[in-house]
């Protein structure tokens, strides 16, 4: 067996089954799931329907490169979301992926020489794939503390160049996952020019760049900042984007990775082996959502509308923050936060994920103890009813 496996920590949902165990919440209260980052809006008519359209194409093997209209498609949104100028060319700096969780992984295992005793840097709290990823690629991973203190944004400038000397590849996710925290283009800048110096990738997890909460202010993206800054072949950066998150479609398992066209080119030759091209039918699907603003823009609004509603309830017994973008909640619960989500689970049937899951200890701490992942996922009704049931927890525990 592969002798990294044995140094993967076991997956956040795994340990919260674990914590939950032996606990029987009220069979009175309905059970509201708050901890999973999958959406439960109603998936796009026209998406569904583009699918069940093409279900013919079941017969057919799909292409790593995928369709050149599923490609055009993408390419077009980028470009719209983005502001490019055109520069995107879909035949050579973009390719369909089966979701931003296994490109993110898959990237690592194309780009990783594991002979070299690399090192992989990424935040913490992080997406848990980034770090096994890493240790599956033969690399160590180096994680960037995100604290309140620094406005939950890793902190390049902290970092010796002797660990940059040895960085291969930096995931950073903006707007950021468990955090809501969006990069802006000076700091992308800054992340390009340490890549150049120091000669590493960057694998620029975009999966929330539809979701955000003012529509006057979307986040920025890396290959907007490469355009902005001359970078008209998007050296050293690959972003990853799917429509899970944007188009309320988690099931469809459909993305794409755009950027470097030398990176994506080897890239392409890995997934020809790697065996996981984007089904036809989900491309045909696809192209329709990618084409579409409208539905993204509604799925905001109902994002909105649940902060509106959440947070009042909330702020009076809980130190909580509407984030700039994403669906995500991440308060300071003040005190064990395994204690918090399980005694919320016991007395009032909420499923909330402890932060520390989402993060690993480092000289200072997990910077995620103390705190909950809320992802507001639910119907508003069911958001707002948990978000009571919340603070009835936190006033019979702390009158």
């Amino acid at each position: 067996m592969h002798p990294a496996l044995a140094r993967l920590q076991p997956y956040p949902f795994e340990r919260l089954a674990r914590l939950h165990r032996g606990v029987t919440p009220p069979a009175s209260l309905a059970p509201i799931a708050l901890s999973i980052g999958e959406p439960k809006h109603a998936a796009p008519p026209a998406v569904v329907q583009a699918l069940v359209d093409a279900l013919a194409a079941l017969g057919t093997y799909p292409a790593t490169a995928g369709l050149p209209e599923f490609r055009r498609s993408a390419a077009g949104w980028l470009d719209r979301r983005y502001d490019l100028g055109g520069t995107l060319d879909p035949d050579t700096m973009l390719l369909p992926v089966t979701g931003t969780r296994e490109a993110l992984f898959a990237f690592a295992q194309a780009v990783i020489d594991p002979a070299a005793g690399a090192l992989v840097a990424m935040p913490n709290p992080f997406y848990q794939i980034y770090e096994g990823a890493a240790l599956l690629a033969g690399a160590t991973p180096y994680f960037l503390d995100t604290t309140q203190a620094n406005g939950f944004v890793p902190d390049l400038d902290a970092v010796p160049d002797e660990i940059w000397s040895r960085c291969r590849l930096l995931y950073l996710c903006s707007p950021g996952n468990p955090t809501g925290a969006v990069l802006d283009e000076h700091y992308m800048a800054r992340a390009i020019a340490l890549a150049d110096r120091h000669d590493f990738l960057i694998a620029a997890d975009e999966c929330y760049g539809d979701i955000y909460l003012d529509e006057s202010a979307p986040p920025p993206g890396f290959l907007g900042a490469c355009h902005r800054l001359g970078r008209s072949a998007f050296e050293r950066v690959v972003v990853f984007h799917s429509l899970s998150k944007r188009s309320s479609l988690p099931g469809l398992r459909s993305g794409f990775v755009a950027g470097d066209p030398s990176v994506l080119e080897r890239f392409r030759l890995y997934r020809t082996y790697h065996g996981c091209a984007l089904p036809v039918h989900v491309q045909r699907a696809s192209i329709v959502a990618w084409d579409d603003d409208a539905h993204p823009a509604a799925n905001r609004a109902l994002y909105r509308a649940k902060f509106e509603a959440v947070l009042p309830i909330l702020a009076p017994v809980l130190d909580v923050h509407r984030p700039t973008a994403s669906f995500y909640l991440w308060p300071d619960v003040g005190d064990d936060d395994e204690a918090f989500a399980r005694e919320l689970y016991a007395t009032e049937n909420v499923i909330v994920l402890p932060g520390s899951y989402l993060a690993r200890d480092g000289a200072a701490g997990n910077p995620g103890r103390g705190r909950v992942r809320i992802s507001l996922v639910a119907s508003l009704a069911e958001c707002v009813e948990a978000a009571h049931r919340i603070r009835r927890y936190l006033e019979n525990r702390r009158p």
